[in-house]
C-alpha cells in the first residue's frame, strides 16, 4: 500500500516533450484545469493531446504546446466551439485526428485492453473516413461479412483526471450525474494523476457514497494530487458549477492577455486572481 500523494509540479517534472497526454472530462465539465495550468508553467511542448477537448484544449493550444489533437470536438459547452482551439485550428498550428465519438471510446478500450485497434460500426459512411485517410476498416470473418472500422488504440504515455474525492492510495471518487471517461483514460496510460477536491481517508469514500462511484482504482493511478477547486472554471459537480463568467472572460479575451494576469504565477496565484476578478465584477 503506497502513498501516492504528490505536488502538481512533480507530476509536471515526470513529463517530457513529445509525450502522448490523455485528458479526461469532457467538455467544459469536470477538467483537470489545476494540472494544466501547471503544464503551462513548464517547458513540455510538442505533445500529442488525447481529450473529449474543452478549454485543457484551448488553453494548450494557444500556448503552442501540440503537435497533434486527437479529439471529437473541443467545446466550452455554453459556447459551442472552444474559441481559442478554433483559431489554433484554422491557422493549421498542428494536426488533428477528429473522430466519432463512440470511435474515440473505442481507442480507449482498445489502449485499456492491449489490442492494436478495436472494431466499431460508427463513421461507416460518414466523412469521418474522408477526413481520416489512415483510417482501416476490417471485414467481420463470421457469416455476416459486416465491415467496421478498424479504431487504432488510443495509446497514452499519461493522464490527467480530476475527480471530486481520492484517498492517498490512488482510489478516485466522482460524486457528480456522470463519470465520463475517467477511468478509460486511466487505464489507458502508462502513468495516469489523479486531482481531486479532497484527499480523503480510503473508509470515508463509501461511508456515504455507493461503492459504485469509486471510479478509478489505484492499481491505475501513478499520482494523487488535492486541488482545491482544480477544475475551475469548469464544472466539478456537486462540489460547485461552472463559473460561466470567467468561462466567457477567457473566451473574449486574447491568450497572451489572459495568461499574463491569470497563467503568470502557481495555481494559489490563479486562484487569488480569480477572486480579485470577481471582486471588481461587482
Amino acid at each position: 500500500m503506497t502513498d501516492k500523494t504528490m505536488t502538481v509540479e512533480a507530476v509536471i517534472g515526470r513529463l517530457e516533450s513529445g509525450m502522448t497526454l490523455g485528458i479526461g472530462g469532457w467538455g467544459s465539465r469536470r477538467k483537470p484545469m489545476a494540472l494544466v495550468r501547471a503544464l503551462l508553467r513548464s517547458e513540455v511542448t510538442d505533445l500529442t493531446v488525447v481529450s473529449y477537448g474543452g478549454p485543457d484544449v484551448g488553453l494548450l493550444a494557444a500556448a503552442g504546446r501540440i503537435r497533434k489533437l486527437v479529439t471529437p470536438f473541443t467545446t466550452l459547452d455554453s459556447i459551442p466551439l472552444e474559441p481559442h482551439f478554433r483559431a489554433a485550428r484554422e491557422s493549421g498550428a498542428f494536426e488533428v485526428m477528429e473522430v466519432d465519438e463512440a470511435m474515440f471510446m473505442w481507442g480507449l478500450h482498445a489502449a485499456v485492453n492491449r489490442l492494436p485497434f478495436l472494431p466499431v460500426r460508427a463513421g461507416i459512411g460518414s466523412d469521418v473516413m474522408r477526413v481520416n485517410p489512415a483510417l482501416r476498416t476490417v471485414t467481420s470473418p463470421y457469416a455476416d461479412g459486416e465491415t467496421f472500422v478498424a479504431m487504432p488504440a488510443l495509446e497514452l504515455d499519461a493522464a490527467f483526471v480530476h475527480l471530486n474525492r481520492a484517498d492517498r492510495l490512488g482510489n478516485g471518487q466522482y460524486l457528480g450525474p456522470d463519470p465520463y471517461f475517467d477511468d478509460l483514460f486511466c487505464e489507458a496510460a502508462d502513468a495516469a494523476y489523479v486531482s481531486c477536491e479532497r484527499i480523503v481517508e480510503t473508509a470515508e469514500l463509501t461511508k456515504e457514497s455507493a461503492p459504485q462511484t469509486l471510479l478509478v482504482k489505484r492499481h491505475s493511478v501513478a499520482g494523487v494530487i488535492e486541488t482545491p477547486n482544480g477544475a475551475h472554471f469548469t464544472t466539478c459537480a456537486p462540489d460547485y458549477g461552472r463559473d460561466e463568467p470567467f468561462q466567457k472572460l477567457y473566451a473574449t479575451t486574447p491568450y497572451a492577455e489572459f495568461a499574463e494576469r491569470f497563467l503568470a504565477g502557481d495555481e494559489a496565484a490563479y486562484q487569488s486572481a480569480v477572486e480579485a476578478w470577481h471582486e471588481e465584477q461587482k
